[in-house]
């Protein structure tokens, strides 16, 4: 029996490891199409084919119409535009799903009416916006209920992995640079269309208390920000529009500028706060180093698994069924 060879793909909208934990990857998958798959020729609804099996996982067929389902289920309005990788892609996904839930069938999985309603109505809830999430109807219920399950067996596979605080303190140690916070600046601002009216009112500033500068900028600034006493925001370099940057960053912290002109008016900056670059501590980072580690364990424990299932599985797929002309990931 031909055996489809065991890829592994830059997943569209979320690895295999987050449908493990929650949906919210598969949901964000619905909003937004993958990478690439904008500009293509789309899902093609071949009547012909419709009904030719394009995956079989033991005793379980899955045509091409169920493949379709699961596109428009993942990525919604996405399903029209897909490129052929894409579509590729998200068969090895459709492939790896289906073996999962035979797998979680036979093991005994099951979800109870509570589940069933709470989670089909959370992801609806999360999908209201899309104008096919209620398309699907009893069809797209199933195949949501049948991911849940998925998701069910796969924490129970993941949910005894634990990293190590040794583990945690070595990645820190290796990836320190990716915890050096950059320089930030507190900035604000008085903003006016005309250049007289910034002048006059600059002329106004000279040695002004910073209440003095909040008042001004409340009742004269036309930016968006006079409201909270001009107040811009915090930015590290690379954040402002460079013509504005390269002035604000060579400031003193309480300077008040001279007129700036830009092509969004005639500002006068004052630098709030200078934040010094510091290094993040390894108590600050120790949480989402947790978390990406645990992430990655996952991902690897499922992909492990998915190997050792299609090897003593039954399971083949025709890819000569499909409607599209599929592209081997050798990557």
């Amino acid at each position: 029996m031909k055996k489809m060879r065991r890829e592994r793909p830059v997943r569209a909208g979320g690895a295999m490891f987050a449908v493990a934990l929650c949906l919210a990857a598969t949901l964000a998958c619905r909003k937004s199409a993958p990478d690439g798959a904008s500009g293509g020729a789309g899902l093609v609804e071949d009547p012909q084919k419709k009904s030719l099996a394009v995956l079989t996982v033991e005793d379980s067929t899955f045509t091409n119409d169920d493949f379709g389902k699961y596109v428009r289920a993942t990525i919604g309005d996405g399903a029209k535009s897909v490129t052929v990788p894409v579509l590729s892609r998200l068969f090895g996904d459709f492939v790896d799903e289906k073996i999962l839930l035979q797998r979680a069938r036979a093991k005994g999985v099951t979800l109870t009416d509570e589940e069933k309603r709470d989670y089909l109505g959370r992801t609806k809830g999360a999908v209201a916006g899309d104008a096919s999430a209620g398309a699907a109807g009893d069809a797209g219920d199933a195949l949501l209920t049948e991911r849940l399950l998925v998701e069910k067996y796969l924490s129970q596979l993941v949910k005894d992995l634990k990293v190590e605080d040794k583990q945690v303190a070595a990645f820190y140690a290796e990836h320190k640079s990716e915890y050096l916070q950059p320089e930030k600046l507190q900035v604000s601002q008085i903003l006016f269309s005309s250049q007289g009216a910034a002048t006059e009112v600059r002329s106004r500033l000279n040695g002004a208390s910073e209440e003095e500068f909040r008042t001004i900028a409340r009742t004269r600034s036309a930016g968006p920000e006079a409201s909270r006493g001009g107040v811009m925001g915090v930015f590290s370099a690379g954040q402002l529009p460079s013509e504005l940057e390269k002035f604000i960053f060579l400031m003193k912290e309480g300077e008040i500028s001279r007129v700036v002109e830009s092509p969004y008016g005639y500002h006068i900056f004052r630098l709030d706060k200078r934040f010094e670059a510091r290094l993040v501590t390894l108590a600050d980072a120790t949480a989402s180093i947790r978390t990406k580690l645990l992430d990655q364990k996952g991902k690897e424990a499922v992909a492990s698994h998915l190997d050792t299932l299609k090897a003593g599985m039954e399971w083949k797929t025709r890819l000569e069924n499909l409607s599209f002309a599929y592209q081997r990931n050798e990557t």
